[in-house]
């Protein structure tokens, strides 16, 4: 993945990125062992981890249990409101048009995001759903930590390939 030259420099000048993106890999790697896709986020709220969930579509059969969905639902009871206006989601898959536009309801600051996911985000790849005219933006940050998210998820489909 390609990133621009803003993208990098935003990423250096905030030291947290790396480390909350490294929490979201762990949580995809709990989901990889519940046999879930490997997916992981996290929300930040005043530079600490207030929720953290992961895939778990297959386990609870609900198709609304992508891991920023859930970590969102989990952060939104903690602080006591919907309103998510100062957290920052962390998560290591390009967001679907559910989770997209759960964050920009819940008013999101910021999005950062490992690995574009060509048949269904829409943070960029498929659409990009957060650049229209919506009442709320946020800002996005895209590629962070994408090589370890890339290599979870293509061991994860290789290895089912090999079940089937």
């Amino acid at each position: 993945m390609n990133l621009d030259r803003d993208t990098i420099m935003k990423s250096q000048e905030n030291p947290h990125v790396n480390k909350f993106m490294q929490a979201a890999l762990k949580q995809a790697e709990k989901a990889a062992l519940m046999n879930e896709v490997p997916v992981g986020a996290v929300v930040v709220y005043q530079d600490k981890i207030i929720a953290k969930a992961h895939n778990k579509r297959e386990t609870s059969q609900s198709f609304h249990a992508h891991a920023e969905f859930l970590a969102m639902m989990k952060a939104a009871k903690k602080i006591g409101s919907w309103r998510l206006e100062d957290c920052d989601v962390y998560v290591t898959m390009e967001p679907c048009p559910m989770c997209a536009g759960a964050m920009i309801q819940a008013r999101i600051r910021s999005l950062y995001y490992g690995v574009s996911d060509p048949k269904a985000g829409v943070v960029g790849s498929v659409l990009n759903l957060l650049s229209y005219p919506f009442n709320h933006q946020i800002h996005v940050e895209s590629g962070i930590m994408a090589k370890e998210s890339q290599i979870l998820i293509k061991k994860f489909f290789k290895e089912l390939r090999k079940k089937k």
